[in-house]
């Protein structure tokens, strides 16, 4: 006979990642960004929960994430998320589809979007623009060694600028690694991401 298995307690965290790892003690800075996260989201991202055993990570990954995703740039917010998302369906990366899917639903204010962009972006509806954009940062992805000046000009061509060059070139190279960090221990997301803007 099988034994059942144990009942799920109230409020059990769910696992985050594969490893068994101990947090850290927070810095005050950390314990006031992860009460940022819970007024402003609702919950930590579990990509910063997974960090937290390690407060010098934490604080990096935090800082770098926040300004590569957050502050002024050429790239709006959503063509920032949208770059997360291609980068992320070319790698398979099931947490950050599910965060940054969720993120580009949000933001542009169409669900079909969000999922095209997850499943395959170059079947949606995209300006000349966002497609130069996702080309030149899927083929970063996917074979960064092509990368020629070809390719860079082609973005010009699109309109972009040489900061806005290297701000595509930036979010898809940390999404890559982000990616396989995630996929290396098995990184789970929040459950609220499946169902945010739908």
């Amino acid at each position: 006979m099988a034994k059942a298995r144990p009942e799920k307690k109230p409020n059990q965290a769910e696992r985050v990642t594969a490893l068994d790892l101990t947090p850290a003690e927070f810095t005050p800075a950390m314990a006031a960004y992860f009460d940022k996260c819970r007024d402003k989201l609702g919950f930590v991202p579990n990509v910063l929960v997974a960090y937290a055993h390690d407060m010098a990570k934490l604080e990096a990954f935090a800082a770098f994430y926040n300004d590569l995703m957050l502050a002024p740039s050429g790239l709006s917010k959503l063509e920032r998320e949208m770059i997360a998302v291609a980068v992320s369906s070319e790698n398979h990366c099931f947490y950050c589809l599910t965060a940054h899917g969720a993120a580009v639903r949000q933001l542009s204010g169409d669900p079909e979007l969000g999922e095209l962009m997850a499943m395959n972006w170059r079947a949606a509806d995209l300006s000349p623009r966002h497609r130069a954009m996702l080309r030149f940062a899927s083929k970063l992805t996917r074979a960064s060694h092509e990368i020629e000046e070809a390719d860079r000009q082609a973005l010009r061509d699109a309109g972009f600028s040489d900061r806005d060059i290297w701000d595509i070139a930036a979010v898809a190279s940390f999404f890559n690694m982000s990616n396989r960090m995630a996929s290396a221990v098995d990184m789970r997301p929040n459950r609220e991401y499946h169902a945010q803007a739908r």
